[in-house]
């Protein structure tokens, strides 16, 4: 499946926006866009352009397309399933990224970053109910058990990155049991925790055109 390949800190910069796509280097003084937080480029200190309502709309969709680590396809596929749903469209859009299988990962702390969720999600590390899920876009649903494969218990990255969850925190939608090396999908995800500022609107708006 096509991804993107380039410097993830260059998209950051693009969106002046910390997404945190390098997983425990973004906490840390090397992160690129605390170090150079203006645009990448040759002129990218220089860029003071009145923004028309198009190029808002664009950004926002780019930067959460971006976050969520999705290429312009199925992203666009995301939000048709989306505006048939039953509901706000933006806000549907945004639970089904959140209920995405590499993102559930990421969010219960077994990565450290969505696209490492990504890698371990396509290498088969994990069971759903158990058996083994290779898609990282899979929909986990309530009441679904997410567990560690018994042959990756002793995974030193995955243990760190349980370590470093706690700085993070898991939200109230996901539960953790990290003794086990799994956790269970409670509810269905919130609008109030997905902290990121996201206008879901605004991509609402320009896929409306």
């Amino acid at each position: 499946m096509a991804r993107y390949t380039g410097a993830s800190c260059r998209l950051c910069r693009r969106e002046n926006l910390k997404m945190f796509l390098k997983g425990d280097r973004c906490y840390s003084d090397k992160c690129a866009f605390e170090r150079r937080s203006f645009a990448p480029g040759q002129h990218g200190q220089n860029r003071f352009r009145k923004v028309s309502n198009y190029a808002l709309q664009l950004r926002e969709k780019q930067k959460v397309k971006q976050m969520y680590g999705m290429l312009e396809a199925q992203f666009h596929r995301f939000f048709k399933n989306a505006d048939a749903g039953t509901g706000v469209t933006g806000e549907i859009l945004l639970f089904m990224l959140e209920r995405r299988f590499d993102n559930t990962l990421y969010r219960m702390g077994f990565a450290s970053s969505r696209n490492q969720g990504r890698q371990m999600a396509r290498h088969g590390l994990f069971t759903v109910n158990g058996k083994k899920v290779n898609i990282p876009s899979y929909q986990v649903k309530p009441g679904d058990v997410i567990a560690l494969r018994p042959k990756n218990l002793k995974n030193a990255v995955i243990a760190d990155n349980l370590e470093g969850a706690v700085r993070r925190g898991v939200p109230s939608w996901l539960e953790l049991d990290q003794t086990k090396f799994q956790g269970t999908v409670k509810a269905l995800p919130n609008r109030e925790e997905i902290t990121m500022p996201i206008q879901e609107q605004l991509i609402v708006e320009l896929y409306s055109k």
